[in-house]
């Protein structure tokens, strides 16, 4: 069978896993699909890849409807910032939200799922390199937060970060497996494209990979 970007890909994934005495099984890839074509995702679909990421919910909704329609076992995940007023739309068509990161968020969240709409998992953003730019709970705020998060009907998956460009990515993973054993989560949303295989050996249990799949963008 003739190799493909998503083959090498989840070799790659395999091959960290195992060094770090995991089962290559315990991580989920997302293919990070945002502003790819529908022409472009299909042949991940055919492949039988399933887990998808986009980060505009005006883009997944315009998107993916057809595409589920023919592969309606496709699991979305909203990987970029999400706005509070979009909370509701998100909620009823991704089934995982992976910035989860402010109050706001939250409570628009919650009153989604109390108007009858559905509960993704979410996972709580940590600005794990206190960088004034980048969405995320503070490290100092994290306790605080997931507890809030706790008394919802939102379930609770674990910890998205990403580290500061720039910087070698591998403290700071190990930060936030850190942070996601202490506070009792099993679930960490964390590497990307340039760094996947070391989140993986970090205990990562699920990444997010665009360019290695689909290749640059024009």
């Amino acid at each position: 069978m003739a190799e493909t970007p998503l083959s090498r890909v989840r070799e790659r994934i395999a091959r960290a896993a195992r060094r770090a005495g995991r089962d290559p099984a315990q991580v989920t890839l997302v293919a990070v699909s945002k502003t790819r074509s529908a022409e472009e995702i299909l042949p991940l679909l055919e492949e039988g890849h399933r887990d998808f990421g986009e980060n505009r919910v005006a883009e997944a909704q315009e998107k993916w409807p057809a595409l589920k329609a023919q592969y309606p076992d496709v699991r979305l995940h909203m990987v970029g910032q999400l706005q509070s007023n979009k909370a509701a739309e998100a909620a009823e068509i991704f089934d995982v939200i992976h910035s989860l990161d402010r109050e706001s968020l939250l409570k628009a969240l919650v009153k989604a799922v109390e108007d009858g709409g559905r509960a993704p998992d979410c996972y709580v953003q940590v600005n794990i390199g206190a960088e004034d730019q980048k969405g995320g709970v503070a490290i100092a705020e994290l306790e605080s937060f997931l507890a809030r998060v706790r008394e919802t009907p939102l379930p609770l998956a674990g910890l998205m970060a990403m580290p500061p460009q720039g910087l070698e990515a591998s403290p700071f993973f190990a930060l936030t497996e850190e942070l996601a054993r202490r506070h009792g989560l099993d679930g960490l949303s964390m590497g990307m494209s340039n760094d996947y295989e070391s989140a993986v050996m970090l205990g990562s249990s699920l990444v997010r990979v665009g360019t290695a799949l689909f290749g640059p963008r024009d």
